[in-house]
């Protein structure tokens, strides 16, 4: 915590990692399962986030000593304060533990997931932690840290399901609701830090513009990424169901008009058994293709006709 220059190298190592030379390690290699790896590491997570929910719960939001319109930072040796600053520290540590979301990906030949929303959330995340523990342990800007670590909860929760396998994929409907929980984050993050820019409150201005313009960013970026994958894959499920119902409506259509001619094939065969071959010879006098041998048969008759006059 003397510098901020060790942060900053492993921020942009892990940048330099995940972008670079991960990908080019893995290019002729097969991607790892890690389905152990997965499980047990989303476990840990999420008894982690929970934990430091609990740390900076019981430090002050949770217990009614804190105030949600202006809460200045105390900087005593209170053992409440104490534990607050503790809970912070590990709460700057977890955004490393995180950067294994992406080594995994990469290990794993996801590239897909490797997206620049990501990679810039993880990478942003330890450096702006590192100033608040460093300058505000405790006080108004901790609210991002009990929400957030609380939305970790949830989200590990999600992909400790998604790593124990396919037979839990039914129990997974609910991950745009996991986005969209971390988009509400960041709107109640924006709200509870600019209010203090219309009240009177013993709190750093500084950070009050640094953790709102954080929540902006993600906001929007967060917004972005739902728009793309939800908004489309929801056009692209109406778009498919509507050519599901033109196929089906053109497969109706064409059963219909089989059995229109299978009633008109019957109707003609009936005919000929009833009336003998008068009416399937006027059904060809009609078109105007008459068979000869059918004019053959009719014309006898005709004649005998005529001889009897």
């Amino acid at each position: 915590m003397s510098s901020p220059l060790p942060t900053l190298a492993l921020c942009l190592g892990y940048v330099y990692l995940v972008k670079v030379l991960g990908p080019r390690l893995m290019e002729n290699r097969k991607p790892f399962q890690l389905k152990n790896t997965l499980i047990v590491y989303n476990f840990v997570q999420v008894v982690f986030s929970a934990w430091l929910f609990y740390e900076i719960g019981v430090s002050g939001w949770l217990t009614g000593h804190y105030n949600f319109r202006c809460q200045p930072v105390d900087y005593s040796n209170h053992p409440k304060t104490l534990r607050m600053v503790h809970a912070c520290w590990w709460y700057y540590f977890s955004k490393f533990t995180e950067f294994f979301d992406t080594f995994f990906f990469v290990m794993r030949k996801k590239s897909s997931q490797v997206s620049t929303l990501h990679v810039i959330h993880h990478g942003c995340m330890p450096m702006s932690v590192w100033f608040g523990v460093k300058f505000t342990p405790g006080g108004h800007s901790t609210f991002f840290g009990l929400l957030n670590t609380f939305v970790h909860i949830v989200m590990y929760t999600y992909y400790l399901f998604t790593a124990l396998g396919p037979q839990f994929q039914k129990y997974l409907w609910w991950k745009k609701y996991l986005t969209a929980l971390q988009m509400v984050q960041f709107v109640l993050i924006m709200v509870h830090a600019f209010q203090l820019l219309f009240i009177d409150c013993n709190y750093p201005k500084a950070f009050v513009w640094w953790i709102g313009m954080h929540a902006v960013m993600f906001f929007f970026l967060f917004n972005e990424f739902y728009q793309n994958t939800y908004k489309v894959q929801k056009q692209k499920r109406a778009a498919a169901a509507k050519k599901r119902e033109a196929e089906a409506l053109l497969l109706q259509q064409q059963q219909q008009q089989q059995q229109q001619n299978g009633h008109v094939a019957n109707g003609s065969a009936n005919g000929t058994l009833s009336n003998g071959t008068g009416n399937k010879a006027a059904d060809y006098y009609v078109r105007g293709d008459l068979p000869a041998e059918m004019e053959l048969t009719q014309r006898p008759a005709t004649n005998t006709h005529t001889a009897a006059q």
